[in-house]
């Protein structure tokens, strides 16, 4: 079964949420590494370079089968 590596960027704001931006999908973890490499040095990026994240996920398998429950507003 073939995998992608899906590379995210994530910053923790002062106020306690998080700014996620989607950053690609690469065909080996190699290549997404490259590209944290590369981006590392980009004015943002390279500010918060602990923030990128590299997940494997295998093609042609659910991810999330758990279901969601709708959560009222407080």
């Amino acid at each position: 079964m073939s995998s992608v590596f899906v590379l995210q960027h994530v910053h923790s704001m002062d106020d306690g949420t998080e700014d996620v931006k989607f950053i690609g999908v690469y065909s080996t973890r190699e290549k997404a590494e490259v590209a944290v490499t590369r981006l590392g040095r980009v004015p943002g990026f390279s500010d918060a370079p602990d923030g990128f994240h590299i997940d494997e996920y295998r093609v042609d398998q659910d991810q999330w089968v758990e279901g969601y429950v709708m959560l009222a507003d407080a």
